[in-house]
């Protein structure tokens, strides 16, 4: 596989999972891969294996796409489940597609097998890496997880030197608790709406894209005893989907300090 740098498409919230006909970012996410029918392989750990989420995974990619998925909570028998060499597995895919749910149960549970160390491979080697919510906030070094109570700030794999919020529209408690987080000592970091998705080369945010008209995207970070949100430029899919999505010297970044 020739090397390619490596890229996240991190979702506030969105995708296939929460839009049944399809998504305007699963759409751009696949723009993104050169193969004219990609390996596209999904990890559904945070929902605990849920078979639905699993279901419509399939419903979505596998018209177009080599799909498979990997349980690790139970042993899959039918078609496209993985269960040997999951390294051998996930490091020949174009993406890997990280499902939501609970966040501190998926690294746990990654952890035990290995993945958290294939993923890192994985990425380097520029296999293209994505996900919703806990899909989102795992590539982070810091993120505000609330799938059980309260907000709370937990330490992500660390592939990209920020922190991340996701469903900021939707659950207004994380706006107050990751300012807090911030304020208290909290990587700078990104705040993200449902239907909005931060693309990242390397670790370096080159776009921001949304499903929405209205979608946003924030920039939070310290700033002396304040903490400060500045709204992101957001480029509306709903427009036009790119045939190849890739970053170039003409697309609108975002030069984030780390």
């Amino acid at each position: 596989m020739p090397h390619r740098a490596p890229q996240i498409v991190a979702l506030g919230g969105g995708g296939f999972s929460m839009q049944q006909d399809g998504s305007l970012l699963d759409d751009y996410i696949l723009s993104l891969l050169d193969a004219a029918r990609p390996r596209v392989c999904f990890l559904p750990t945070a929902s605990g294996d849920a078979d639905h989420y699993v279901v419509r995974f399939y419903r979505r990619f596998s018209p177009d796409c080599e799909a498979s998925h990997v349980s690790l909570f139970r042993r899959d028998q039918g078609t496209g489940g993985v269960e040997d060499d999951l390294a051998a597995h996930l490091l020949s895919q174009d993406l890997i597609y990280v499902g939501g749910g609970n966040m501190l149960s998926m690294l746990g549970a990654w952890r035990a097998h290995g993945l958290d160390s294939i993923l890192r491979k994985a990425w380097r080697r520029g296999i293209v890496m994505c996900g919703p919510s806990a899909g989102s906030l795992c590539w982070f070094e810091q993120a505000l997880s609330a799938f059980h109570g309260a907000p709370r700030p937990v330490r992500g794999l660390g592939l990209l030197p920020y922190s991340n919020c996701v469903h900021y529209d939707a659950e207004p408690a994380r706006r107050e608790e990751y300012h807090r987080a911030v304020a208290d000592g909290m990587s700078a970091g990104f705040a993200v709406e449902d239907g909005v998705g931060l693309h990242f080369t390397g670790t370096r945010l080159e776009r921001v894209v949304s499903s929405r008209p209205d979608g946003r995207a924030f920039m939070v970070r310290r700033h002396g005893a304040r903490v400060r949100e500045a709204p992101l430029e957001t480029h509306y899919l709903g427009r036009s989907i790119p045939a190849r999505a890739q970053a170039s010297a003409a697309s609108a970044r975002v030069r984030v300090a780390a």
